[in-house]
């Protein structure tokens, strides 16, 4: 179904930016910009309204450094993550820790959520000590973590059944836009939710788009891994060619950067695939799960995708070469092996 009615906010550069102002006096301050509607404009979100306590749960590659800006921001924030080590990096920082999502929920008046599938996403939200459990009416779950609409409307269900506010708001973007405080959120759910957490979103993210009902962000976030993760594989079949035939690849990346398919993805790391190096950003497991999750939207609407469909092939067999935990652009070693046992024949 066609997304009849959409919102855009952008951040406005810093230099343009007002400076930290304080809405509660005895919190920390809260740094945040003014944003701007493409298609529709709303006040301003009230300053009795701004939450003042912040939870986060999952500080994976990108939890941990979006809590991170949170804090650095002046927001008073709790954490909580299965691993508790992970949580120390930022009680060093100042954050507060709590043992359970449930705990986290209860202190806070808005909980982020950035967890790894949609697996996790369920048990911390809705499980025996789930976030839910914590939550009760005028607070707020903003789920940030990856997942399918199936997943983000149950979620939606049990958070709604406290008499909390419920957001998706998955985002585009890997670990340097996080510790940037460069992502994209897509966002749907609660509008009044939205507004609220707004300033927050700001600190973490350069954009953010409102999707109206729960599962539109999901399903847009799956169609832009989707597109992510083709481009990947499709890059690297560029680079194994240009070596093929004799071809300097590194000349390859700069040709590229140059043209009409520029893309910073493939400036940033066609270098490092050269040299087959492959720094996590974004582990390859997590593309292969999302490419398994949009063809899932895909076969429910009866929409082809069938070079997605092959490039998730591709990255399960690079998952079976033990790259899981590598980044995405890893995925160029399954090319390898095919082409190694090509070679051989």
């Amino acid at each position: 179904m066609a997304i009849t009615c959409s919102s855009f906010r952008t951040r406005i550069p810093n230099h343009f930016r007002p400076r930290p102002i304080s809405f509660f006096p005895t919190k920390p301050l809260f740094s945040f910009s003014f944003k701007a509607f493409s298609s529709q404009t709303s006040a301003s979100t009230p300053k009795d309204e701004i939450p003042a306590r912040i939870g986060f749960l999952g500080l994976g590659i990108m939890g941990s450094p979006m809590a991170q800006n949170l804090i650095k921001a002046g927001c008073d924030v709790t954490v909580w993550n299965r691993t508790k080590s992970k949580c120390d990096p930022l009680t060093s920082l100042g954050a507060k820790y709590k043992s359970s999502p449930k705990e986290v929920a209860a202190s806070c008046d808005v909980t982020f959520a950035m967890l790894a599938d949609p697996e996790s996403a369920v048990d911390v939200a809705c499980g025996e000590h789930g976030a839910a459990r914590g939550l009760s009416p005028g607070k707020g779950y903003v789920d940030v973590s990856t997942v399918d609409g199936a997943t983000s409307k149950l979620i939606c269900t049990h958070i709604k059944a406290t008499g909390a506010l419920f957001l998706e708001a998955p985002v585009s973007g890997s670990k340097k836009p996080a510790e940037d405080g460069e992502l994209i959120f897509l966002t749907a759910g609660d509008r009044s939710l939205f507004e609220m957490v707004s300033p927050l979103l700001d600190i973490m993210g350069k954009s953010s788009f409102f999707l109206g009902d729960v599962g539109n962000g999901a399903a847009m976030k799956l169609v832009v891994n989707m597109i992510m993760g083709s481009m990947m594989a499709s890059f690297s079949e560029g680079l194994l060619l240009t070596e093929k035939v004799g071809l300097d690849a590194s000349v390859l990346v700069e040709v590229v950067s140059q043209g009409a398919i520029s893309a910073p993805m493939f400036s940033i790391k066609g270098p490092s695939m050269v040299q087959s190096l492959y720094p996590t950003a974004f582990p390859l497991k997590h593309q292969q799960k999302d490419l398994r999750l949009a063809l899932g939207l895909a076969e429910s609407v009866s929409q082809p995708t069938p070079i997605a469909a092959a490039a998730n092939e591709l990255y399960k067999v690079a998952k079976s070469r033990g790259l899981s935990d590598h980044d995405f652009s890893a995925v160029i070693e399954a090319l390898k092996v095919k082409f190694q046992n090509q070679s051989k024949e």
